[in-house]
């Protein structure tokens, strides 16, 4: 399956990262390369590109399509958080452009064999980056019941939490939950028939919940953050893209956090998709774009 990931906001990115010619960006997550391209057409003549990806089909994929700028950008294996050490790696102070695309991919959704998604049967297994140890099987099969109702209530923001962490218990007590569509069918046995009639899928939240602390998505991107005075330049912008609220909260707080002191915020209210962006990309339905650049101290201004 070829590694498709249509560019979610793509105006908008462009819009708030103002790339120019001989600039130095980085695309945290890469995915197919899509937003990478735009970057890229516009960072020429003398600009460079950096691009991580935590999966390496996605690197594969990005390095196929952003061919026509051989030489123009490098490629990496590796989680967000990572940052600051490519930097240090490639001898580089910081970049003047800084995008985070968050969240899961088509790809991953429509790639069975991953176990993204509640909709096919497929080895319960969630990760981004398939060197780690760590999958969904392991999650469910092994964690205490404690732990699992509170990452449901925590990441998956899942009212029935306990009751799905309880019956995951007692079910996994007779044999272990190998396949998306096992789990499936435990948590819509665990949320009472009359709430399971309308609404998203039953097993939303849970798959979310359980895909967020597989990969520690909400841990990487707290943790990169915290390092934006290391990894972006004086006048550099950056610009986040979520999906939920959680993500977006982060953001939201640590951009509040920084305001005035590192960065000025270009987004008050977080930017959404037109309807006729959602008309032509569902999935973008869901996409908040937060945008700040950073403040040039006096010394550094003059």
């Amino acid at each position: 399956m070829n590694f498709v990931h249509k560019p979610v906001l793509l105006s908008e990115v462009l819009r708030f990262l103002d790339p120019r010619p001989g600039e130095i960006f980085i695309d945290a997550t890469v995915g197919g390369g899509g937003h990478a391209y735009a970057l890229l057409e516009r960072l020429q003549p003398g600009g460079f590109l950096i691009g991580l990806d935590r999966d390496e089909e996605a690197v594969h994929a990005a390095g196929l399509k952003l061919k026509p700028f051989e030489g123009r950008f490098k490629l990496f294996h590796a989680n967000f958080s990572s940052l600051s050490s490519i930097l240090e790696v490639e001898g580089l102070k910081g970049a003047d452009g800084l995008l985070f695309d968050l969240g899961v991919s088509s790809y991953h959704l429509e790639n069975a064999e991953r176990g993204f998604t509640y909709q096919v049967d497929a080895p319960l297994d969630m990760r981004m980056d398939r060197r780690q140890e760590l999958t969904a099987a392991e999650i469910v099969n092994t964690w205490p019941e404690e732990e699992l109702t509170r990452i449901l209530k925590e990441y998956g923001e899942e009212r029935w939490a306990a009751r799905i962490a309880h019956f995951i218990v007692r079910a996994r007590e007779k044999r272990p939950i190998l396949s998306t569509l096992q789990l499936v069918d435990i948590v819509k046995a665990a949320i009472p028939a009359r709430f399971r009639r309308s609404g998203p899928h039953p097993a939303k939240r849970t798959f979310q919940a359980l895909r967020i602390a597989v990969n520690d998505e909400l841990g990487e991107l707290r943790r990169t953050l915290a390092e934006l005075e290391r990894v972006l330049n004086p006048g550099g912008r950056i610009v986040v893209i979520s999906f939920h609220s959680l993500e977006d909260r982060i953001v939201k707080q640590t951009f509040k956090e920084l305001s005035g002191r590192l960065l000025e915020i270009l987004t008050p209210k977080p930017v959404v998709p037109s309807l006729e962006e959602i008309e032509s990309n569902p999935r973008a339905r869901s996409a908040k774009l937060r945008a700040a650049r950073r403040v040039l101290k006096k010394e550094e201004g003059e």
